[in-house]
């Protein structure tokens, strides 16, 4: 167990020395998520202890939500203030979002097809 979370502590620790010396509009996490899923697929698996740790972790995601609704609630009076454009800029970000992905799975599926003819 000790080996897993000493593995992700140290892709966590390289992705902020990344994100402090060359990528720093970056999060140094997210890089060493990226880098971590990396190593995984260089390996081919993952390995016990990592597993282990990632499940343990897993169980208490929801902890990391309690911040977040805090925040909200901080903020509600501004959040009531501005619901309109919030609501538009969500709105509109879902439907680009679906509108995008279902542009580039046409194409890639077009792409596929003429590659198999």
């Amino acid at each position: 167990m000790i080996s897993g979370l000493v593995q992700i502590l140290l892709f966590q620790s390289i992705g902020e020395l990344a994100s402090k010396f060359f990528l720093p509009t970056l999060p140094g996490p997210v890089i060493g998520l990226v880098l971590l899923v990396g190593w995984l697929v260089f390996r081919k698996g993952i390995n016990a202890e990592l597993a282990m740790v990632a499940d343990g972790f897993s169980q208490y995601l929801g902890l990391l939500f309690v911040p977040a609704a805090v925040g909200v609630v901080l903020f509600l009076p501004q959040l009531k203030a501005n619901a309109y454009a919030i609501l538009f800029a969500l709105i509109g970000s879902v439907v680009l979002t679906i509108g995008s992905s279902a542009v580039i799975a046409r194409l890639l599926s077009e792409r596929t097809k003429s590659h198999n003819e």
